[in-house]
């Protein structure tokens, strides 16, 4: 029975018109029972109807856009319910139908699957780069529960960069932007090798015209000489596998357009010599075919040397496996071969897609599924915190796709972007792990947490019970894992110093009002929290300790401005021993160290930042007394500060390393030097040290200035 004749007929109007409909059934009829078919025609029915009388930009009935990725998804052999909610996607985004119309009609599958694909129109967003994050953050959420989602946007941006002509040139340029950054590594990341091909020829062709048209030509004009040899080998390397026995087929690959233009602008080659590397596929019937065939063609033409890669034994992170092997070509020309079996050979055109399995709790061993899982799993984990355009970042970071493997001491393999550390293997082991590693082993030997891994490497981490992550280590992970947990760390510890931080301010306060936290009690604090529409103390001491609301008005006001003795007491210091960590900094503009009289200073956001009573911005901050704050130095501190002096010295070859010498001798590591002035016969030095406390830098001055070169030693402010 032909399911689409009988239902054009049925349909009104415009509706019995076919629009693609009837390829589709075509392809349906080849993996799909009647009844579910039926769905789907029941689907395009209600989609015609719903989209009557709209067109797209091209002229066209909208109808054919929906069926036209219906169409992308049956080649990817993809069930019932994802069919349904492909030819509805954008059913109540641009109809007046809605997602309940659709889960009666359809049910609750479809109609999550169509919500999921739906932009967020009905949100206000601060900027257009806001709305394509959070945009962006559903659609990977709503791909975490049910990854079809994915395969249906990716689906639906691919036909509209098909039909991409008909856009103004500023949209076209930033959707095509777009499909390049994010929808292509997508398609990559999950294994979709057909789609990201498609996806990024698209994105290059509307990106960059002129150079898409430009190679194009070029390549044209070489393909009639390039064919007769890539003929020719294609023979060879067939009728040496049928004198070894071995059953398989020979493939001469097409490099596609933006793979070339890339590998171009990467390695600075003029278009000659990329174009001239030719590309083979052999595909066989099993894995020892494979290696049997690898040395099959490695005895026709030599191997270049370091180019041979086993992704059968380690496969690529989205699942991909395939022997690739550069040889010696003809007149020494490089060839590609790339040797597989026919099963690979599916996964790496299709991916994820490859083994169709849709049920969220249902397992396989498939490596695509399992590995876009991992991946799934690792995003899960990622989206937990941090804004829409943090987690937009975080996600790119992890797209693309050069990658390394390393071995656990166990021998387990484990991927990481190209130039990931110690830190990013012990994030990608565990996050608790990663929190508490405080050394690592590179093939047994100690390295440095910042050293970047190399291909092959068994990375072994040394963790210690009460370690934390170290701020800094944002400044060289690599992979998305990392960045978030240590971000999350931060965030975590910037909330508990602040709350601490915000307690002693407070109490400090309420003390030079002749009170504390303890003589306020629970019911008057309960009744200010109240007032200032607070849940909990925990949130009024954060914002203190973050200088979002000022410690001496909330003190006042907790006690009442006009108490008796109120104004009587003596003014205590807040007590700062140099390891408040984030919500305690100290000026970089004065350099205050233990020993120095200081004023702290409430910022908003930032906390107290700490300056000595002599600093030149005093000046500037004297017009909000409300925010400066008395402060004293704990006793007994044991930490390095920074401090800056300037030395005048005479020009005498050496004199630097004299100096450099003499300070290390005084116990101060240099942090940086600068020359400020030169003249004729002198010249001036700045240097920014770590020194313990004030008399530690009278000791390092008076040295310096006792150097026979020296005229002058003074502490600067910067």
């Amino acid at each position: 029975m032909d399911y689409a004749a009988t239902l054009l007929s049925k349909l009104p109007g415009a509706s019995k018109r076919d629009f693609g409909l009837g390829q589709l059934v075509e392809t349906l009829k080849t993996y799909l029972p009647d009844d579910h078919i039926e769905q789907i025609l029941k689907a395009y029915e209600f989609g015609a109807s719903a989209h009557e009388g709209q067109t797209r930009k091209t002229g066209e009935p909208y109808i054919t856009h929906p069926v036209a990725v219906a169409k992308e998804l049956s080649d990817m052999r993809l069930d019932a319910q994802a069919i349904s909610a492909a030819i509805l996607h954008d059913v109540v985004e641009d109809t007046t139908a809605s997602l309940e119309d659709i889960e009666e009609n359809f049910g609750v599958e479809v109609a999550q699957l169509v919500d999921a694909v739906s932009k967020l129109d009905q949100i206000q967003f601060r900027s257009r780069a806001e709305a394509q994050a959070e945009s962006f953050r559903k659609m990977m959420l709503a791909m975490i529960e049910d990854i079809r989602v994915i395969l249906i946007k990716l689906s639906d941006r691919l036909h509209n960069m098909q039909t991409l002509g008909a856009m103004p040139s500023a949209k076209k340029q930033r959707i095509a932007r777009e499909t390049l950054d994010i929808y292509a590594p997508i398609a990559n990341r999950l294994g979709i090798n057909r789609m990201k091909i498609k996806l990024e020829d698209l994105g290059f062709l509307h990106l960059h015209p002129f150079r898409y048209r430009v190679l194009e030509k070029a390549l044209r004009k070489s393909k009639g000489s390039q064919r007769q040899i890539v003929k020719r080998i294609s023979d060879e390397f067939s009728r040496a596998m049928a004198e070894e026995g071995i059953d398989g087929q020979v493939i001469g690959r097409e490099k596609h357009l933006y793979s070339i233009y890339r590998k171009m602008a990467e390695k600075k080659r003029p278009l000659s010599e990329i174009v001239d590397v030719y590309g083979f596929r052999i595909i066989t019937d099993d894995v020892n075919s494979c290696y049997q065939t690898l040395g099959l063609i490695h005895g026709l033409y030599k191997p270049m040397p370091g180019r041979f890669k086993d992704y059968i034994a380690i496969p690529r992170i989205n699942g991909y496996q395939s022997l690739h092997t550069t040889l010696f070509g003809p007149k020494g020309l490089p060839m590609e071969v790339q040797i597989r079996t026919r099963e690979m050979d599916r996964v790496a055109e299709a991916g994820v897609a490859s083994h169709w399995i849709y049920k969220a709790g249902e397992k396989t061993d498939a490596s695509p599924q399992r590995r876009a899982r991992e991946w799934l799993a690792n995003l899960a984990e990622i989206q937990q915190s941090g804004t829409s355009e943090e987690f937009l970042e975080s996600v790119k970071v992890d797209l693309f796709p050069d990658k390394i493997y390393v071995f656990t001491p166990k021998g387990d393999i484990m991927p990481l972007p190209k130039g990931a550390t110690t830190v990013d293997f012990a994030y990608a082991v565990h996050t608790d792990i990663g929190d508490r590693c405080v050394a690592a082993k590179i093939d047994r030997r100690l390295v440095p947490l910042r050293t970047p891994l190399q291909n092959g490497q068994t990375v072994e981490v040394i963790t210690a019970r009460g370690a934390k992550p170290n701020p800094n280590w944002l400044t060289f992970v690599r992979s998305a894992k990392a960045r978030t947990a240590i971000r999350n760390h931060m965030k975590n510890l910037r909330s508990v110093e602040s709350v601490d931080l915000g307690k002693r301010l407070l109490d400090k306060s309420l003390k030079d009002l002749g009170s504390s936290l303890r003589k306020v009690g629970k019911v008057r604090m309960s009744e200010a929290l109240d007032d200032l529409g607070l849940n909990n103390t925990a949130e009024l001491f954060e914002q203190l300790g973050l200088g979002e609301r000022l410690a001496p008005l909330t003190a006042r006001m907790l006690v009442g401005a006009n108490e008796e003795g109120a104004s009587g007491e003596t003014a205590t210091s807040l007590v700062i021993s140099g390891t408040e960590g984030m919500v305690v900094s100290y000026g970089k503009c004065c350099y205050p160290i233990p020993g120095d009289p200081v004023m702290g200073y409430l910022t908003a956001g930032r906390g107290v930042v700490i300056h000595r009573n002599n600093c030149g911005n005093l000046r500037i901050f004297r017009k909000q007394p409300e925010k400066w704050i008395s402060v004293g130095w704990e006793k007994n501190l044991d930490r390095d500060f920074h401090s800056l002096i300037h030395a005048e010295t005479r020009n005498r070859t050496g004199v630097l390393a004299e100096v450099a010498a003499t300070i290390a001798d005084c116990g101060s590591n240099i942090e940086q030097v600068e020359v400020l002035g030169r003249h004729e016969d002198c010249s001036v030095l700045a240097f920014l040290l770590t020194v313990k406390h004030r008399s530690h830098l009278a000791n390092i001055m008076r040295s310096v200035r006792k150097m026979p070169n020296v005229m002058k030693v003074t502490r600067e402010c910067a």
